[in-house]
């Protein structure tokens, strides 16, 4: 009876942890540290150790990972568990670029901040003002094109699925041939000369000769680039870890009180 109880309470506990990946780190323990950290779900906010920047600050080729207090917005942070929904691109000059329903567009950056609530930025430390001019071109060649409906339809089937790949127990390689498996099966029909917004911002990367992960970028949401931040858990099996830059806005009435707390960063 003691066996099947605890059997039961393990599965519980798993399913509660599913999707939330772990790594393991034995040095930590001779730093008096737990050796096994859990990915973080919550977002740094400037009142525990964040900065506030102006658009100034950005340099061309950071990443902008933001959410709005719309439904879309919540359901894509519900399901994902994360405290955003959209990625986007700084190309420089006041110029944001990025993927949403009625294709690609380039916009100043005053009209991306005032649609969303809360905009964090990212950057990568290599980066040069060549993989931004990279950046650019590829953008603004895509500019006009039409939002891939049919692969952000199958990312909702697969965030349920792939959060099995991600339990704390799994190391990281065994996490990410279970994700590039299941990718195989869920997204196979999903078309690459198309982009949501996630895949937009990795195929600008990819293009510019500076990869973030060597991951379809078909398989990565805004949730799988936030924890590619400096001292969080990648889902993927990540090339570079983001620096953050600072928040260029942020407003958590606007979002649920949970994804809107600080993370012990």
């Amino acid at each position: 009876m003691y066996s099947k109880s605890a059997a039961t309470l393990m599965a519980l506990v798993l399913v509660a942890l599913a999707g939330c990946a772990s790594r393991f780190d034995p040095g930590a323990l001779a730093q008096g540290q737990s050796p096994v950290q859990l990915q973080k779900r919550l977002l740094l906010t400037p009142a525990n150790g964040g900065q506030h920047i102006a658009p100034t600050e950005l340099q061309a080729g950071d990443m902008v990972l933001s959410n709005t207090a719309g439904l879309v917005s919540v359901g894509i942070r519900l399901l994902t568990l994360a405290p955003v929904s959209h990625a986007a691109l700084y190309l420089g000059d006041g110029q944001i670029a990025e993927a949403v329903g009625s294709g690609v567009r380039i916009r100043p950056i005053g009209a991306f901040m005032a649609d969303e609530s809360t905009i964090v930025a990212f950057r990568h430390p290599g980066l040069r003002p060549e993989h931004a001019q990279a950046m650019r071109g590829f953008a603004q060649a895509q500019e006009g094109k039409k939002y891939n409906t049919l692969g952000i339809v199958l990312q909702a089937p697969f965030t349920l699925q792939r959060q099995y790949c991600e339990l704390p127990i799994l190391p990281g390689l065994v996490r990410d041939f279970c994700l590039r498996g299941l990718a195989a099966v869920q997204l196979g029909a999903a078309r690459n000369d198309r982009f949501f917004c996630s895949q937009f911002v990795l195929a600008a990367y990819q293009q510019a000769q500076l990869p973030l992960t060597t991951v379809d970028p078909l398989l990565v949401n805004p949730a799988d680039l936030l924890h590619m931040r400096e001292g969080d858990v990648p889902s993927v099996r990540t090339q570079q870890t983001l620096q953050y830059v600072g928040h260029l806005k942020f407003e958590p009435a606007q979002s649920e009180p949970a994804l809107a707390s600080a993370a012990e960063d």
